[in-house]
């Protein structure tokens, strides 16, 4: 299971509190541990009411509390939303108090819309210092700042492996200069997979942290007891999804919703979950296995995509079940 790991978006139900979002959290944390899972990462989003993972690092420490073993990180911070100093703080923290098992996913994006950036006191040009405010960020938890006479404390010294997470040539072109692992978003971006992995292994330069390049791509999956079981589930959550775009946060019919999929509008969210393994587990895994080849992926990160934990479990342990019984056969 060290290929696979799981991208847990720490999602609240339309009738959940988003305390239980955060439980449901470390109940798939433990158990990604309990069957050999790589890793669980989460991603810093605001003002989006149906995801609980905005105060990412605060998270993570939860998670990382009640967990032995497994590694736990961001996917992503957002770096323009941050100072590289605070970042630096938070997770070389978290690096102090959990050792060899925090991951540092940052992305260029701000994760949010124009509104919300002025509440986050940033702006549209902040994304443009981002390769300096890696740089800075690697100084920090590294031993040589670039910002003569401060140093992050905790931080310093303690080498959190950074990943650039992307979903355009630019990320890929970025992680491949800076020698960096390369994370895709191809849950929600698949458009450029394939020809940014190709560009970011062609134009890969080792460095101090990875000699070789490495890539991760995201995946939706949801795992059924039957085909028909895990299709219609899919159904259910693709309306969901096009709703929480599209509806504007109306109330609609399953024909307003059902009309609303077929809009232009609608095909272009579909198609944002154009990377999908559904079915039953051993179909899903089939489906895995063609994608990392279709990715050119070293890992895959595992977006467990069912409406609740009953069926993000069950996607969770579907697949460490099928991965067990192929090693098997």
């Amino acid at each position: 299971m060290n290929r696979y790991s799981i991208l847990d978006l720490a999602t609240v139900g339309s009738n959940a509190t988003i305390g239980a979002a955060l439980a449901d959290s470390v109940t798939i944390a433990q158990c990604a541990e309990a069957r050999g899972y790589a890793r669980v990462w989460y991603a810093e989003h605001h003002n989006m009411s149906a995801i609980a993972s905005s105060a990412t690092s605060v998270l993570i420490a939860h998670v990382a509390a009640h967990t032995e073993t497994i590694r736990l990180g961001s996917g992503g911070i957002m770096l323009p939303n941050h100072a590289p100093l605070v970042i630096a703080e938070q997770f070389g923290t978290l690096a102090s108090l959990y050792p060899d098992r925090i991951d540092l996913g940052i992305g260029r994006a701000p994760g949010t819309d124009q509104q919300t950036m002025r509440a986050l006191r940033r702006d549209h040009t902040s994304a443009d210092s981002f390769p300096q405010d890696v740089r800075e960020l690697q100084g920090f938890l590294g031993c040589e700042s670039e910002i003569p006479g401060v140093r992050a404390i905790p931080g310093y010294d303690t080498n959190v492996p950074i990943y650039i997470l992307g979903s355009s040539l630019y990320g890929a072109q970025f992680a491949a200069v800076f020698g960096l692992p390369y994370a895709f978003a191809s849950h929600f971006a698949p458009d450029s997979l394939v020809e940014a992995v190709h560009n970011y292994r062609r134009n890969f330069r080792p460095s101090a942290q990875c000699d070789s390049p490495y890539v991760i791509a995201a995946v939706n999956a949801i795992v059924g007891a039957t085909e028909t079981d895990a299709v219609e589930e899919s159904r259910v959550v693709t309306r969901a999804r096009v709703a929480r775009f599209l509806a504007g946060g109306r109330t609609l019919s399953d024909d307003e919703l059902d009309a609303l999929i077929d809009s232009r509008q609608g095909r272009h969210v579909l198609q944002m979950m154009r990377y999908s393994a559904v079915g039953t587990a051993e179909g899903v895994l089939q489906y895995l296995n063609e994608f990392r080849v279709h990715a050119d992926a070293d890992e895959l990160m595992i977006v467990l995509a069912s409406r609740n934990l009953e069926g993000k479990l069950r996607s969770l342990h579907g697949i460490a079940d099928a991965v067990a019984g192929s090693a098997i056969e």
